[in-house]
């Protein structure tokens, strides 16, 4: 199901709750939303639907993809750049990394990692920033 986009930023700002597999038709919901409005966007948190729950989902070198309870573990090559967001007006300076290792659990729940570079990572970063009441 496609959902509104949330914009109120006290709710974008709380830390998400873990997921769990009651869960998996948010997941389902945010890929939905997310190819919806894949004209100007490249990844959603749970949160941007209005749900507090660490899901992500992200354009993954044109296969979408979701993440369960992703968290960076590793991380190297930093750089500034700037952002939009789909719940946010305008464009905003931020802090970035080229690589990053990701440790998250799949649909099944199993725990995966793998490092992810370039436009991906950055796309996860902000996305896990979202998970974590980040807004840029």
């Amino acid at each position: 199901m496609i959902r509104d986009i949330c914009k109120d930023e006290a709710f974008l700002s709380q830390k998400a709750e873990l997921a769990t597999p009651d869960d998996l038709q948010v997941a389902t919901d945010l890929l939905e939303t997310l190819e919806h409005h894949k004209e100007g966007c490249v990844g959603m948190a749970a949160n941007m639907i209005g749900v507090n729950k660490r899901i992500i989902a992200f354009d993954n070198e044109g296969t979408y993809m979701a993440m369960f309870n992703p968290e960076i573990i590793k991380k190297s090559g930093p750089y500034d750049t700037v952002e939009g967001c789909l719940s946010l007006t305008g464009t905003r300076p931020t802090k970035r990394w080229h690589s990053i290792k990701v440790r998250w659990q799949n649909e099944k729940f199993q725990e995966r990692l793998k490092t992810f570079t370039g436009w991906t990572a950055q796309i996860i970063q902000h996305e896990i920033d979202h998970c974590e009441g980040i807004i840029i």
